[in-house]
């Protein structure tokens, strides 16, 4: 039973008197989803550009490009989602081959928002032919793939020109869709250096007229605003380094294809001022690090940080659950460290289903032997971290099902989670990462009346990806009935 926002009774009987009564006939109604890692304006661009998605070629494409400039009404052409690794030929369009589609300004982003191809007007345009990432061949013309600060800044420029109401309609495009899901909420990873301060002003503004709950966590040092807006963590996808598949993940050995390091965004002494600042101030401090030298340097500074504390303020840091997004590749002497510390793990399982298989992005970037120890969603649970899931949609799908499959089907079959663990997972443990277990994960008497009602059982079921909601209900709205 609901009153309001709250669950007020749950179980069998005689139910009361209600002002309105929903029959669900054979459905399983199970606490909400929480993804607890989503770009929303991002996913909503996502759903305008699916078609990219599909392509398996350079010349698909490139094909798809053209047929889109040609209803192109404004002063560029932006697109996001191809990814290479799934093509059967990795090859991706040259500098000559974009110019050749469109005199305007061309930027087509990666999967994975880490590296972007960029026309020579998008180049220019832009102002990033001098920036670290914008690339170039032996002889010093533009190749047209853009990374690491020259992404930021091309990304940034590519999207300033959407209007207030089109970043609106982003936002709420992508949280009905996550409703839809059986998402009742999500942790919103606001990134003002690809976005602009207006995507959050923005997303503020109408924030309880989306039809999900959210937490919101805003990529910046600065931890004096966040305390302004009134939110309670910080950093959360703010980058310490890059991805695998644009090879600026930083890793310890060298890429497998002879593609460098990686490298790290963030110099040490800022990493520690940032950390030791925000934990001081009582937020929750977030980063994003994916290659092991990445995570290396995010422990090694809270460590140095951890030190400085009595014995008191040690208990308060561990139940602060200072965060780490991603957290792919740690070995297990990182593990026990960030456990020691009480870290708190946002992982997202979908990549190791896309990315972590024989021949995946993460065997032909690192290796055979680094792929195999990728994500181990398993051990972390073991050695005592705090874990919960998402999708860092738009890199891949907003679906908490093809998450529950992803953790039940991960490449090791050591490192598999039980159908029951990863609803948990994406449960209660998505809701400890912003402390709200007392409120949300679970279906009791005072807690979030956040729930999804499903034809079938979700434990129960042989397969999960293609089941999806009949109900959904987040803060006691029905925001989805299918």
């Amino acid at each position: 039973m609901v009153d309001g926002r709250h669950v007020t009774r749950v179980g069998s009987g005689e139910p009361p008197a209600a002002d309105r009564t929903v029959d669900l006939p054979g459905a399983t109604i199970i606490p909400g989803f929480i993804d607890s890692h989503v770009h929303l304006t991002a996913t909503g661009m996502a759903l305008d550009s699916e078609a990219v998605t599909r392509v398996r070629s350079a010349a698909d494409l490139l094909a798809l490009t053209r047929t889109l400039a040609a209803d192109t009404r404004g002063d560029a052409l932006v697109l996001q989602g191809y990814d290479e690794s799934r093509w059967n030929d990795p090859r991706v369009p040259t500098l000559e081959e974009l110019d050749a589609v469109l005199d305007i300004p061309l930027v087509i982003r990666r999967a994975d928002g880490h590296v972007a191809l960029a026309n020579t007007a998008a180049i220019e345009r832009s102002g990033i032919a001098d920036a670290p990432g914008c690339e170039r061949t032996t002889g010093g013309g533009f190749t047209g793939r853009i990374t690491q600060a020259a992404d930021q800044r091309l990304w940034a420029w590519a999207t300033s020109s959407m209007t207030d109401h089109t970043v609106q309609d982003h936002q709420l495009r992508a949280a009905a869709l996550a409703a839809s899901r059986g998402v009742t909420t999500v942790h919103e990873m606001a990134m003002p250096h690809w976005y602009g301060p207006r995507d959050v002003e923005v997303f503020l503004g109408h924030r309880g007229q989306l039809p999900v709950d959210t937490v919101l966590i805003v990529a910046s040092t600065d931890v004096a605003h966040s305390i302004e807006l009134g939110l309670g963590a910080i950093g959360g996808d703010l980058p310490t380094d890059g991805s695998i598949g644009a090879r600026t993940a930083a890793l310890s050995l060298p890429y497998a294809d002879g593609s460098g390091e990686g490298t790290t965004y963030v110099p040490d002494e800022t990493l520690e001022t940032f950390f030791a600042d925000g934990h001081t101030a009582g937020l929750q401090v977030g980063v994003h690090a994916i290659g092991d030298r990445a995570i290396e340097q995010v422990l090694g500074t809270w460590e140095r940080v951890y030190r400085g504390l009595d014995s008191r303020e040690r208990r308060h840091f561990r139940a602060r659950r200072h965060r780490i997004e991603h957290f792919e590749m740690p070995s297990h002497a990182q593990i026990e460290r960030a456990a020691m510390l009480g870290l708190a793990i946002s992982a997202q399982p979908t990549f190791d289903s896309v990315w972590g298989g024989p021949g995946g992005l993460y065997e032909t970037g690192l290796g055979r032997a680094r792929a195999a120890t990728m994500n181990p969603f398993k051990t972390f649970l073991e050695r005592g971290l705090e874990l919960g899931v998402g999708s860092d949609s738009p890199i891949t799908p907003l679906d908490p099902m093809l998450t529950i499959s992803a953790l039940e089907r991960h490449h090791d079959p050591a490192e598999r989670l039980t159908r029951s663990q990863a609803i948990g997972i994406h449960t209660i443990g998505s809701a400890r990462l912003a402390h709200q277990e007392e409120k949300k994960g679970a279906l009791g008497r005072g807690m979030h009346a956040d729930l999804a009602a499903y034809p079938q059982d979700p434990f129960l079921a042989d397969e999960v990806e293609a089941m999806r909601p009949v109900l959904v209900v987040s803060l006691g709205r029905e925001v989805f009935a299918g």
